[in-house]
């Protein structure tokens, strides 16, 4: 009996799991703010194991979702005391955060890949 298919189909599933997982924990974040960072460790921590599988395009989208929401919670946060800017900037990012989650959700459902940066 070959043992590499099922290992392979494990690994495979452990990655579909674990794409998952990081959605989950980043649409939580919505409510729960500390859990999108406990999403992008394991995207960095678990981005080898993935790679050459669909779901190495779902961890960079996964893990750009995180960098540049941080970035505009940061500049929204900023501008709070400029007349509305900060609370139109906080919400464009709110939205866009929860586009990619979305997104992403969709395209994994789907067993598709994610479009590359700046597609």
């Amino acid at each position: 009996m070959d043992t590499a298919p099922a290992s392979t189909d494990n690994a495979t599933a452990s990655a579909r799991n674990l794409t998952l997982a990081v959605y989950i924990l980043q649409a939580v974040g919505l409510i729960v703010a500390f859990t999108p960072l406990v999403g992008v460790i394991i995207n960095h921590v678990k981005l080898a194991d993935v790679r050459g599988t669909v779901y190495e395009s779902h961890f960079r989208w996964q893990i750009r979702t995180f960098w540049w929401g941080l970035f505009w919670i940061i500049a929204g946060s900023l501008l709070l005391p400029v007349m509305g800017v900060g609370f139109a900037v906080l919400t464009g990012a709110t939205i866009w955060f929860l586009y990619r989650v979305v997104r992403g959700f969709l395209n994994w459902n789907d067993h598709r890949a994610m479009p590359a940066a700046g597609a």
